[in-house]
């Protein structure tokens, strides 16, 4: 019992760190609370995230204020059509003074690297970050090059533009632990956005935003993941969800048994950010929308009928029962 103790008195003092985080992200964001929630999430459970929204609604904003406030490295990556794997990776260049190869590393050398607009480059760059994304690491000429601890990509897509855009296969939105959609903000926020910008002053600028929590306190939180008790029915009600998304009718294809490990990483997560040293079924809830929707595809028939994967998502909420 002691060390339970201990170990919920050092969550509360990160949750009152996260309180700060959110609190500063609201001076320079206005909502996507539960976005903001998620990616934290996301990052603390080390998995990489697939943003999609129409442009404008500040998730290339977002990428570089979370950034900030972990003290990490950030880099921005802009994917067209004509980007090479080694304008993402780096490659090795002749120095003639050594008579050596030397390797430049590319912005894929980071912690956190958002990538923009990921389906506009062609298979074969979307390729390139593979095994980075897998592996946190790059193999370039025979010899691997390891990224840090800390390494996550975000990626975000246009939802509405699809001219010059490449589908992103199936293998790679799977490692992807979570996609989060990023609406458009209420009449209340955009009267809020309004009244910021028109002031100027009422904005508190990047560059004005200190650090909050180190990238090391950041790691020492994720050793704790597997310390949050998990109770034997949450894993069968994992496990449900995910096996019911393959036998639905309404799917064609269904999620993989990594999406169970990612729903119960990243729920574990969002407890952790709660101050909470144990999981709920409505963790689980919350998040489930998020690890899904990406790697479930409709059959055509249930896409005639306007089944979407979030719909089909909430009716396998409704239909899963938490066991005991």
């Amino acid at each position: 019992m002691e060390s339970n103790q201990t170990q919920h008195l050092d969550l509360t003092q990160f949750a009152q760190k996260v309180d700060t985080i959110m609190q500063q992200i609201g001076t320079v964001v206005v909502g996507q609370q539960d976005a903001i929630y998620l990616i934290l999430a996301a990052i603390l459970a080390d998995g990489h995230v697939l943003l999609e929204g129409v442009p404008g609604v500040a998730k290339t904003l977002l990428a570089r204020l979370i950034s900030r406030l972990i003290d990490a490295r950030f880099s921005r990556l802009q994917f067209t059509p004509d980007l090479m794997p080694s304008d993402v990776l780096g490659t090795t260049v002749f120095n003639a003074r050594t008579a050596e190869f030397d390797f430049h590393a590319g912005p894929v050398f980071t912690d956190i690297l958002l990538v923009d607009e990921v389906n506009r480059a062609p298979a074969k760059t979307q390729a390139a970050l593979f095994e980075v994304m897998e592996e946190r690491q790059v193999t370039i000429d025979s010899v691997t090059h390891p990224m840090g601890r800390l390494y996550t990509v975000l990626a975000t897509q246009n939802p509405v533009e699809q001219e010059g855009t490449y589908r992103l296969p199936e293998a790679q939105l799977d490692r992807f632990m979570i996609k989060v959609v990023m609406g458009y903000p209420t009449l209340e926020q955009e009267v809020e956005i309004l009244q910021r910008h028109h002031a100027d002053s009422a904005f508190t600028h990047l560059d004005q935003v200190k650090p909050v929590l180190s990238i090391d306190e950041l790691l020492e939180m994720r050793t704790l993941l597997n310390k949050v008790v998990v109770d034997a029915s949450l894993y069968r009600y994992i496990a449900q969800l995910v096996q019911n998304s393959r036998t639905s009718h309404t799917v064609a294809l269904g999620a993989s048994p990594r999406a169970a490990v990612a729903m119960l990483r990243i729920a574990v997560a969002l407890a952790l950010l709660q101050g909470r040293d144990y999981l709920t079924p409505d963790d689980v809830k919350t998040v489930a929308p998020a690890v899904l929707q990406h790697r479930i595809i409709p059959t055509a028939e249930a896409e005639m009928q306007g089944f979407t994967p979030t719909s089909i998502i909430n009716r396998l909420l409704e239909q899963t029962e938490v066991g005991i």
